[in-house]
């Protein structure tokens, strides 16, 4: 069976679990499960903290797991990733009060706390910084206040939390994080079973963002139609029994639905409709 690890808890649980349900996947319907086997897909699954995912997966105990880009590269495990999810994204980034600093050049004999001690390091490494990093757990914008440090590095998403401690970004983001699926590096890059665990997530990710659009136009305005719906090889085009119409078919960008639909309606296309794509191969 293909050993995958998912993520048990945090922001990356929920929509693990549920792009793997969209995949065809069963998953656990008890947060307290550990390993979930799925017998008809062959695959087994096992519920692990974030952070520890990419050691499990490094070691070859586990063919493959979901977990952050951040988790991934702070854990300095020999895993690498091979596929974007599309979810969880996140900016990591140093913050600090204002008038402190105003960019990792000013962070020389600074101390920087941090729950990703291994990103920060290398960063400020990568730059010839030479500063301190203390490692903490959890949420680290109280570490200024009680003078554990003078700048925090940790992943923002609103930043509401930083402006209520008082605390601003500052510099540019030291990386951009997002959902992944990862394997061990070196791993047999054509293993069929992993390959097949791929195209079913990615099939997820083309249903997400696209849609299927039908409508009926004019011969005469089929070209300039065919212009707005390209599709993604080309679109299906059938006749009408009303002789001078066809009916066409494409796939569409879901966020470019509803122009692409004003559009064909004042070049004369009717009965223009969308649905949702639930599963796809490309």
């Amino acid at each position: 069976m293909l050993r995958i690890a998912v993520p048990n808890k945090g922001s990356l649980s929920g929509p693990a679990g549920e792009m793997l349900h969209e995949a065809g996947y069963l998953q656990r319907k008890d947060s307290k499960e550990l390993v979930l086997v799925d017998p008809e897909n062959e695959v087994e699954f096992f519920y692990l903290r974030p952070r520890d995912i990419a050691i499990y997966v490094s070691s070859g105990r586990l063919d493959i797991g979901i977990t952050g880009r951040d988790l991934l590269l702070d854990s300095g495990a020999g895993a690498e990733e091979i596929l974007e999810l599309g979810f969880a994204r996140s900016t990591f980034r140093y913050a600090t009060k204002p008038g402190t600093a105003s960019g990792v050049e000013d962070f020389g004999g600074l101390t920087i706390a941090t729950s990703y001690e291994g990103i920060v390091a290398k960063h400020l490494a990568d730059n010839g910084i030479d500063a301190s990093v203390v490692h903490l757990d959890g949420a680290v914008e109280t570490a200024i206040e009680l003078g554990v440090a003078q700048i925090i590095a940790d992943v923002v998403e609103t930043g509401t939390s930083l402006r209520n401690a008082g605390l601003a970004v500052i510099g540019e983001p030291i990386l951009t994080s997002e959902a992944v699926v990862i394997r061990r590096t070196g791993a047999d890059a054509d293993d069929p079973k992993v390959e097949q665990f791929l195209r079913r997530l990615q099939g997820v990710l083309v249903a997400r963002s696209y849609v299927m659009m039908d409508y009926d136009c004019r011969v005469e305005h089929l070209e300039q139609a065919v212009g707005l719906t390209p599709g993604l090889e080309s679109p299906t085009v059938s006749p009408l029994h009303h002789e001078g119409w066809v009916a066409v078919r494409a796939m569409v960008p879901a966020k470019e639905a509803q122009r692409v639909m004003d559009d064909l309606y004042a070049l004369g296309a009717r009965a223009i409709l969308t649905t949702a794509i639930h599963a796809c191969r490309l």
